[in-house]
C-alpha cells in the first residue's frame, strides 16, 4: 500500500468479512466469494469510486476475477499474485493423494480439529513454513497437515517473529472458520457464460518455486499459452526464486511490477 501510495495512487485494502478486524458473516456456513464481490463493490460505492484496479493474492484473486467478469465497467485492470484465472475450478485434484491439503481442509471440522491442538501463532508459523516450500503439502495417512512441519523448522528468512505476532493477533480475533469456508468449502461464485474471458488488462505475477505450479495441469496451462484464452490481455512476470508468498518474500520486485502495470494502464485508460 505504501509503495502504491508513493506512486500517487490511492490504495484501499479492506479486511474482508471474517478476516482481521472485520465482523464475521451472519451465517458463516453460507459465506462465499460472492459476498466478497458485493463487499468490494460496496466499498467502491462508499468512496464514490466508479472504476479501480484490483489486486488479489491466491484465494483473494478469485473474487477480483469474479468482479471483473460480472461488473466489467467497474474494473480498470487486475493484478493477480500466484493464481491465473480458470473458467472452471476443478484442476485435477482427484489425481493427488488423499492427504492433499485441500482435500483434507474441504472436510468440515477436520482442519479445525487439526489446528485446535496448537495455539494460533503455532498454526500460522506452520502454515508459513509449509506453504513457502516448493512441494505440494500432502500428509501421510497417519498425519494431519500440521504434523508435516517439524517443530524445530525455522520461519522463512523474510518472515519475522514480529510479522508472525501481528498476524496471530488478527487471527485470534477472526478465527479460521471464514478462511476455511470461503477458500475450501463454499461455492466459488457462479459463472453463467459458456466461455468466460477477462476483458480487462491483467498482470499475473508467479514465483518460480511456488508449489502451486506442481498442481496437475497448472504449469502446462500457463506455459502453453492456454491461459491467454481466458485472459487475452494478460502479461505474466515470473520471479524465478519466488515462492507462494512472493509479495512478502520479494516486496520490492513485486511492488515495482505492480506500479509499472498501474502507470501503463492508467495512462491508457485516461486516453
Amino acid at each position: 500500500m505504501i509503495a502504491v501510495a508513493n506512486a500517487r495512487f490511492r490504495a484501499i485494502a479492506p479486511d474482508l468479512r471474517g478476516y482481521g478486524l472485520s465482523e464475521k458473516h451472519p451465517e458463516p456456513e453460507k459465506v462465499s466469494f460472492n459476498d466478497f464481490v458485493e463487499d468490494t463493490l460496496a466499498i467502491l460505492d462508499s468512496y464514490q469510486i466508479d472504476k479501480a484496479f484490483l489486486i488479489g493474492k491466491d484465494c483473494g484473486a478469485w473474487p477480483i476475477y469474479l468482479l471483473s467478469l460480472l461488473h466489467r465497467t467497474r474494473v480498470s485492470g487486475v493484478v493477480s499474485l500466484g493464481v491465473p484465472f480458470f473458467p472452471h475450478r476443478r484442476r485435477g485434484y482427484e489425481d493427488l493423494p488423499e492427504g492433499f491439503y485441500i482435500s483434507r481442509w474441504k472436510q468440515p471440522g477436520r482442519a479445525e480439529a487439526d489446528f485446535s491442538r496448537f495455539d494460533v501463532k503455532t498454526v500460522l508459523r506452520n502454515i508459513y513454513i509449509l506453504f513457502s516450500r516448493s512441494e505440494i503439502p500432502i500428509a501421510q495417512k497417519d498425519q494431519e497437515i500440521m504434523d508435516i512441519v517439524d517443530s524445530s523448522s525455522p520461519l522463512p528468512p523474510w518472515f519475522t517473529e514480529e510479522d508472525l505476532a501481528i498476524y496471530a493477533s488478527l487471527y485470534m480475533n477472526s478465527g479460521f472458520s471464514c478462511p476455511l469456508q470461503v477458500s475450501y468449502r463454499g461455492p466459488h461464485g457462479e459463472i453463467t457464460t459458456t466461455n468466460p474471458k477477462l476483458q480487462v488488462p491483467v498482470l499475473l505475477i508467479m514465483g518460480g518455486k511456488d508449489y502451486f505450479l506442481k498442481f496437475p495441469g497448472i504449469e502446462d496451462y500457463i506455459t502453453s499459452g492456454k491461459v491467454k484464452e481466458c485472459m487475452p490481455d494478460m502479461e505474466m512476470q515470473l520471479l524465478p526464486s519466488g515462492t507462494h508468498f512472493i509479495q512478502e518474500q520479494l516486496p520490492e520486485q513485486v511492488n515495482q511490477l505492480i506500479i509499472s502495470f498501474l502507470k501503463k494502464h492508467f495512462m491508457t485508460w485516461l486516453l
